[in-house]
């Protein structure tokens, strides 16, 4: 979410409807976006012989001294816990559950972890430096309206770290979002193979080391810093991406780990800002992200979730406007105030920060507040 789309010409995918106000998406001459590009031809592909190559890892790594085999990168979520109990049940490997912290944990994320876990996983938990940890979201909301830009860098960080650490080689990360999602993939196995380029320029936006200042040392920062590409060849670091090797959908990963354990969803029905209600529950900032999004680009969490099962074809295009009125721009006041007390600020500094990061090419100031200029629309649904 670091990039900035100032071009007032929105237009939207005619398969997915996400817009070009996405960070780093591309259209073809037809309309169709990069995420769905992709998603077509993940379609061709015959996952028989990618669940082949998948076991032919497998049993490279397994550990002959019954230790751990693999590390699955874990937030308790669907998509980590489904890998993690397919790798387990299904191909009988013993993963260590490796999770970052979110940064205001949740209680179904906790319930949700535990319920796991009861079925016979081990779990490295690593909770940074709070104070450090605070003072980073605090800047870069500020800076960047993103108060998770170290977070991001930390769940990719201390998996490697613990597999050097721990000399377990093997890794597997959910999917690559630049791939799945509509980015920029930078070779051609990024959807593969865990790229340490791709998290410098797509999910960070910068390197570690330029945070240290006069409260932020280097050693605060290490948790967030990524292994040197010498320290991941000479431990033999293979960190792969599970859904190059499976047919990937979010929506049956939900359903087949809600089959599994007692998977806890949004207490209220639906989450704040969308429809969906098992989606990105381990961390209450998880609102003010999204939030923060819409104010950026002018697509919500509804926008995103809805894009992805059009994708699908679980909505319509009908529903897909629909929940996009009802829902995208929605933050409710708990989950405000709940971060303006986490890093200490009044909600009037909120609301500032916040329309400082509007972009005006997108969001016009009336008397009543702020609209959106270009929303999506029947006409839209109906051209596209």
């Amino acid at each position: 979410m670091s990039d900035q789309n100032n071009s007032v010409n929105l237009k939207f995918c005619k398969k997915c409807l996400m817009s070009n106000a996405r960070p780093r998406i591309r259209f073809d001459a037809s309309g169709i976006c990069n995420a769905c590009n992709y998603l077509s031809e993940q379609n061709k592909i015959d996952y028989k012989e990618r669940i082949e190559e998948l076991k032919d890892i497998l049993k490279k790594y397994k550990s002959k001294k019954g230790y751990y085999d693999c590390i699955v990168p874990w937030s308790g979520g669907k998509d980590s816990s489904y890998i993690a109990h397919r790798l387990k049940f299904e191909f009988g490997m013993n993963p260590l559950l490796v999770t970052f912290a979110p940064l205001i944990p949740t209680d179904e994320g906790m319930k949700n972890r535990e319920n796991l876990i009861k079925l016979g996983f081990d779990h490295y938990y690593f909770r940074p430096n709070q104070n450090v940890s605070k003072l980073l979201s605090k800047r870069f909301f500020f800076e960047r309206g993103n108060p998770k830009v170290h977070w991001d860098a930390g769940i990719k960080s201390i998996p490697l770290r613990v597999s050097i650490e721990k000399k377990i080689p093997l890794i597997f990360y959910a999917e690559h979002g630049e791939s799945h999602y509509g980015g920029n993939p930078l070779h051609k196995k990024s959807s593969k193979i865990l790229d340490l380029n791709e998290i410098y320029e797509n999910n960070i936006g910068d390197v570690p080391q330029n945070w240290v200042d006069e409260e932020i040392t280097e050693k605060d920062i290490y948790p967030y810093t990524m292994p040197s590409e010498d320290e991941l060849k000479e431990s033999k670091i293979k960190p792969y991406f599970f859904a190059f090797f499976d047919k990937w959908n979010v929506y049956n990963n939900f359903e087949y780990i809600k089959s599994k354990i007692n998977f806890h969803t949004h207490p209220k029905g639906r989450t704040p800002g969308t429809f969906t209600n098992f989606d990105s529950l381990d961390d209450h900032i998880d609102q003010v992200y999204y939030h923060m999004q819409f104010i950026k680009f002018g697509f919500g969490r509804a926008s995103r979730d809805a894009s992805r099962q059009l994708q699908n074809n679980l909505i319509s295009k009908k529903q897909f406007f629909q929940y996009v009125k009802n829902y995208d721009h929605e933050i409710t006041t708990d989950d405000i105030l709940s971060f303006c007390k986490y890093i200490d600020i009044s909600t009037g500094e909120f609301s500032e920060i916040v329309d400082k990061h509007r972009n005006e090419e997108i969001w016009n100031k009336t008397s009543n507040g702020w609209d959106l200029r270009f929303k999506i629309n029947e006409k839209i649904i109906n051209e596209n």
